[in-house]
């Protein structure tokens, strides 16, 4: 049975999207390249580097990153997230939030949920079997085939399970 860390791959997932939301409309029409002149790169780092934290808790040989590093990671991430929709830049005066401002809180939300089921070490666990295929026995009792892979043909006079007696030349039965 193979047992998996739910937190960590919540995290990878709220990182990706954190990264993908850098690149959609933050503030009028801008993205967060063009919105901040530092938050920017500090975001994409921190989602990189909660990214490579999150891989090496999943997969141990690959670990970057210490993984006592991440709940500070994510937490920056959050606190810097929800400063800058808060308080917008100078750049763009009073334009609201647009989406890739909404879609990096909820990924900052979600890394802060990954990261609190990964201190509490929740998992879920699966087995992958081979599973034979059920054979049904036959209804009928017949015969085993031939080599030929048909059934015996009954000569006359005899019986088999799957047929009855055959009617001698002059058509009567016994």
């Amino acid at each position: 049975m193979r047992r998996f860390d739910i937190g960590p791959l919540i995290v990878a997932v709220g990182s990706l999207v954190l990264l993908v939301s850098l690149f959609m409309d933050w503030y009028a029409g801008e993205t967060a390249w063009g919105t901040f002149e530092v938050a920017d790169v500090l975001l994409a780092a921190l989602a990189v580097a909660a990214l490579l934290a999150s891989l090496g808790m999943i997969a141990e040989e690959i670990g970057v990153l210490d993984e006592r590093r991440l709940p500070a990671i994510v937490l920056a991430a959050t606190v810097l997230v929800v400063a800058e929709i808060l308080s917008p830049p100078p750049v763009v005066g009073g334009a609201d939030p647009q989406e890739g401002a909404w879609l990096a809180f909820a990924a900052a939300l979600v890394m802060l949920l990954g990261t609190v089921l990964s201190l509490g070490r929740v998992s879920f666990s699966f087995a992958i079997e081979g599973r034979e295929p059920r054979r049904v026995a036959a209804v009928d009792h017949r015969p085993p085939p031939t080599e030929t892979g048909q059934e015996p043909v009954a000569r006359r006079g005899e019986e088999t399970s799957a047929t009855e007696a055959l009617p001698e030349a002059g058509g009567k039965t016994s």
